[in-house]
């Protein structure tokens, strides 16, 4: 059963950046099948929104509004992985971040633990 681990996670001021990748348990890139992964976070107190979304297939991505320009989701056929590439960080991007072979929350069964990322000055 296909099951991910998300890594990559730290502690950065406003505007710094992170890079956090999803690796799969099996082969995500096999021509044969595709998937679409989502990231997702959820910040204390709150539910889980979804970030990006992205067709391990294509590349192609979607973005949370308040995210888009900022954040990249892209593919890593070597590591087996989807990286988010997260730029001009916000305190309100603080969260746990976890990714799945699905798009809509909540992050379903194939997540891993997450990785915790906070944006503070």
């Amino acid at each position: 059963q296909l099951q991910f681990v998300e890594s990559g996670g730290g502690s950065v001021q406003p505007g710094g950046s992170l890079r956090l990748s999803c690796v799969g348990s099996e082969n995500i890139f096999d021509y044969t099948t595709f998937y679409t992964i989502g990231w997702f976070r959820q910040a204390p107190g709150k539910g889980q929104e979804g970030v990006a979304c992205i067709s391990t297939m294509t590349g192609s991505a979607d973005y949370l509004e308040s995210v888009k320009g900022r954040f990249t989701a892209s593919r890593d056929n070597a590591k087996n992985a989807i990286t988010l590439q997260m730029n001009s960080l916000k305190p309100e991007d603080t969260g746990i971040y976890y990714c799945a072979a699905n798009c809509l929350p909540p992050a379903g069964g194939s997540r891993g633990r997450g990785t915790q990322v906070t944006v503070s000055s």
